[in-house]
């Protein structure tokens, strides 16, 4: 399942907090600052896809997240591949390599991790 925009950037939020009440949430936001109601109406969406849920204390909730991080965007990403590049991690990568203006020293990063990958596998 996934997130939309304006509930993805909650969730980044969500993420780099581990835990949160609704003023920590929308005081973390850019101005201008989300209405209680919306931020609401967004953690109420992102528990009924089982993406946060909260624990009760009298009338404040402490939410937390139930997805990584790592875990969402592995999936978003392997899904990109899937449906933009034939799944082809190669078509990707070059993609990726050619469109993006990566500099000499992080082509050369990326290829000293996809060497240290082949070598364990």
């Amino acid at each position: 399942m996934q997130l939309t925009n304006a509930e993805e950037q909650l969730m980044q939020i969500l993420w780099k907090q581990e835990r949160a009440f609704m003023k920590d949430l929308i005081e973390a936001h850019d101005d201008p600052k989300p209405a209680a109601t919306t931020v609401a109406t967004l953690l109420k969406r992102m528990q009924d896809k089982e993406f946060v849920d909260y624990i009760q204390y009298g009338r404040s909730r402490e939410y937390f997240p139930l997805v990584k991080k790592k875990d969402y965007f592995s999936k978003h990403v392997n899904g990109l591949i899937k449906n933009f590049f034939n799944d082809s991690a190669s078509q990707f990568a070059s993609f990726f390599t050619e469109e993006t203006d990566l500099s000499k020293e992080e082509l050369k990063k990326l290829r000293s991790l996809i060497d240290q990958q082949i070598k364990t596998k």
